[in-house]
């Protein structure tokens, strides 16, 4: 996610950095910099212009040129700028003043539309909704059936009328059906088209006159960079859309739709999809984003996923273990397989501050192929193995090592690297009896 442009602004706020003292030249080259690269991750011209006008006159107006730390300000400047292009702050989904809350899902087709339909749905679930689906895309082949699917692999209602219906009485009926039986919010997943054409836009009007959607969010691809502008505004001229859900944001490395659908259109950027699971979903946070494109991380998103894969009585179990030094195989690969479930290594990576850049830098590749490494060797372990790794002699390597299919060499470099881990860890724990340090440390996070 904004590799490209992320890599590019820190570069040229390293230079800045590199001259201590900077004149108006330095901020004039700084400033060329920075528009090329964000017209090269295929940012709107205007939003470019814009932006670039106001970092440039606060930079000049706070004295960055004089400042001590002109490189810290100078990027200090940039966030708060990018903040405001990508929409303040926080846009939650908007709540009825009486129920049910209905949301109305457009977009054109191959946008990942009817996925975010059962995305949405698992992640409201997850806040104690209870969601209904609601299939009113009869065109699309398999549409229905695709929803259907979703709905029993996340254990979600789905309503259905098949393929022969009007999409306007499917909606209507879905709503009655929801009302009577304790269904809210309802989600209803529309047509789309490979592009926008009159009959498209008027069905789409239809259902929003008939059923009054508290929420009507546009799925729009973000790696169609401008083009996802330009179909936004077209469905919002029609439709007035209330929120934007911007999908396959993990496979755009440059950020041109997100750093200008809001800016253009208006419109807030509500959710953001950044993967194939269908829990890779999150609400849009604009500081956390800029946090990312400036390489500074997003430490409360990792710690929101990290929350939900333990519960808080796991997490002191956890806690206690590792304070005492008794933190074994088990545990560690328990906890490995949790951040899996978390996403993939390098997402989770670059949520921290420094890290993915330092890794692109290094041209490193970290693999989830790592995990399955690891695992191998421990699950080729039996459970006393697993509970007492410094017991594990030279023939029960060699056994584990053919069981996992590894080298016994790869064996060897986990035991010793697992026997650093529990030594920091049984220091931590001395530490913070002796109350040189805070006892509640998150351990607990994977």
């Amino acid at each position: 996610m904004f590799e490209t442009l992320s890599d590019r602004l820190n570069e040229t706020f390293g230079k800045l950095g590199r001259k201590g003292r900077l004149t108006e030249k330095d901020v004039d080259d700084a400033m060329r910099d920075v528009r090329r690269a964000l017209l090269e991750a295929d940012v709107n011209f205007k939003v470019v212009k814009d932006f670039v006008a106001s970092v440039k006159e606060r930079a000049l107006g706070q004295d960055v040129m004089q400042s001590l730390t002109p490189a810290q300000t100078a990027i200090g400047i940039v966030n708060e700028e990018l903040i405001r292009i990508l929409g303040a702050e926080r846009a939650p989904l908007n709540t009825p003043d009486r129920p049910p809350q209905i949301i109305m899902m457009a977009g054109l087709n191959g946008a990942g539309k009817t996925t975010h339909t059962g995305k949405l749905a698992l992640h409201l679930r997850k806040q104690g909704r209870n969601p209904l689906m609601v299939a009113a895309d009869v065109y699309r082949p398999a549409a229905v059936n695709q929803l259907q699917a979703l709905g029993r692999q996340i254990d979600m209602a789905v309503y259905e009328e098949g393929t022969g219906k009007d999409p306007v009485d499917i909606a209507r009926n879905a709503v009655r059906f929801a009302q009577e039986r304790g269904y809210n919010p309802i989600i209803i997943d529309t047509a789309g088209r490979l592009q926008i054409d009159e009959r498209l836009m008027q069905e789409l009007v239809d259902i929003k006159q008939a059923v009054d959607p508290t929420e009507i969010l546009l799925v729009a691809d973000a790696m169609t960079g401008q083009e996802a502008v330009g179909v936004a505004e077209e469905f919002h001229a029609k439709l007035d859309v209330t929120g934007l859900v911007l999908t396959k944001m993990d496979g755009d490395a440059r950020g041109g739709a997100a750093l200008s659908i809001r800016a253009v259109t208006g419109i807030p950027i509500k959710f953001i999809g950044t993967g194939e699971k269908l829990d890779a979903l999150e609400p849009f946070y604009p500081d956390r984003l800029a946090g990312r494109i400036l390489g500074m991380g997003d430490v409360l998103s990792l710690i929101e996923r990290a929350q939900e894969q333990t519960t808080e009585e796991d997490a002191e179990r956890l806690q206690s273990k590792m304070m005492k030094g008794q933190f074994d195989l088990e545990d560690f690969l328990s906890q490995m397989q949790k951040v899996k479930s978390m996403g993939p290594l390098n997402q989770l990576l670059e949520m921290i501050p420094g890290v993915g850049s330092q890794l692109r830098q290094a041209k490193a590749e970290i693999s989830d192929d790592d995990y399955k490494k690891i695992e191998a060797i421990i699950q080729s372990m039996t459970p006393w193995e697993r509970r007492h790794p410094e017991k594990i002699n030279n023939p029960r390597r060699r056994r584990i090592a053919r069981g996992s299919g590894r080298d016994r060499q790869e064996v060897n470099q986990l035991l010793a690297q697992f026997k650093d881990m529990q030594k920091m860890m049984g220091q931590f724990g001395q530490m913070a009896k002796k109350g040189k340090m805070p006892k509640n440390l998150p351990f607990n996070l994977p």
